[in-house]
């Protein structure tokens, strides 16, 4: 990939956030259960602060059914991605009706005709538009997206745009006190985040790479299953011990290609999938410390908001003006499967 650069990015967060202690003396208390032990799992999750579409101090929806979700789904997620389009066109200085394709990805809702369909329809974007509706891939979904748009830039030479929009919040479980079920409410949060892709050189990085890698030995570590009352989390504690495995052979191999090393990267785009899933990215790839201080600050202010989250981290590495000229930058975001992706930038 040679001909393709990040030209412009956009967010949109529901309402003004709520705090995890707030949430849990609240709510989650109550709902799990309680115990100190549930409590420190959730307090200690590296989260302080979420956004949310479906605030459980105000409503609670466990009791919903999943077409009930799927309904709200629809109502709150044209607005969220309307916006972040909006803006990440703004930024990039592309008129909608420009765009050739675009993308959304989502793990955590669906209605046809999609939110594909209604913000191209909002924004003005040309009947023509192509789209593609990526579903149920989950945290890593953007990576494969940035992917896929680069290669229709290059192909084509006309703009794209990936639009990655999660709203966690409306799978919140029945009552239960279990560990994986607390450590999962604990987490998400809720998210759209777009950016995009232009062909040629410009001022945002240069896509350079693509890369995946999935382990079929894992499949029950990492599951997120629709269920009668919405979509349910299934998060093995092996899942830091499969990553370790494999994050540094991975991604040691995916700089060599391009004649680099670890050492010469300049920003570090990680999906926060949890203060563990970054210590052990820290450790394998002995990064400084502060290598993942943009990863951490988007799970302490926003929390996980799935496939969203690494491109909200892209956006605070560009506020730092990382990757410098000429410096390279890896994403990398993990999910089911277990599958690794990353991808590797050219400031």
């Amino acid at each position: 990939m040679t001909g393709a650069h990040l030209a412009g990015s956009g967010a949109a967060l529901p309402g003004d956030g709520v705090g995890q202690g707030e949430v849990w003396d609240g709510f989650f208390a109550r709902h799990s259960g309680g115990g100190r032990a549930l409590e420190r799992v959730f307090r200690g999750a590296g989260v302080s602060r979420r956004h949310l579409v479906v605030d459980p101090l105000t409503e609670d929806v466990s009791a919903w059914s999943t077409g009930e979700r799927m309904r709200r789904y629809a109502h709150e997620s044209l607005p969220l991605g309307t916006e972040a389009v909006a803006a990440a066109l703004a930024d990039a200085g592309i008129a909608a009706d420009e765009v050739g394709l675009f993308v959304v990805a989502s793990c955590t809702g669906y209605a046809t005709p999609g939110t594909d369909i209604r913000v191209a329809a909002a924004l003005g974007m040309a009947a023509d538009v192509r789209r593609l509706v990526v579903g149920h891939m989950g945290c890593y979904a953007a990576v494969p997206g940035l992917g896929t748009v680069t290669d229709y830039v290059e192909a084509r030479g006309r703009p794209a745009v990936l639009l990655c929009l999660e709203l966690t919040s409306l799978h919140v479980q029945p009552p239960t006190g279990d560990m994986g079920q607390v450590v999962s409410h604990a987490l998400f949060g809720d998210a759209a985040a777009a950016v995009v892709v232009a062909p040629g050189a410009g001022r945002g990085p240069r896509v350079v790479d693509v890369a995946a890698l999935t382990d079929p030995g894992t499949l029950d570590h990492m599951t997120w299953d629709v269920t009668d009352h919405g979509f349910r989390m299934g998060l093995s504690p092996q899942v830091p011990a499969v990553l370790a495995k494999h994050v540094a052979p991975m991604v040691t191999e995916l700089l060599a290609r391009h004649g680099l090393e670890v050492p010469d990267v300049d920003g570090w785009a990680v999906h926060p999938g949890g203060p563990r899933i970054l210590d052990t990215v820290v450790e394998q790839l002995a990064l400084p410390a502060d290598a993942l201080d943009a990863s951490r600050r988007v799970l302490d202010t926003r929390g996980n908001c799935s496939s969203a989250t690494v491109l909200l981290v892209l956006d605070e590495l560009r506020a730092q003006g990382r990757p410098g000229p000429g410096r390279p930058a890896v994403v990398l975001a993990f999910g089911p499967g277990l599958t690794l992706y990353a991808a590797l930038l050219e400031g």
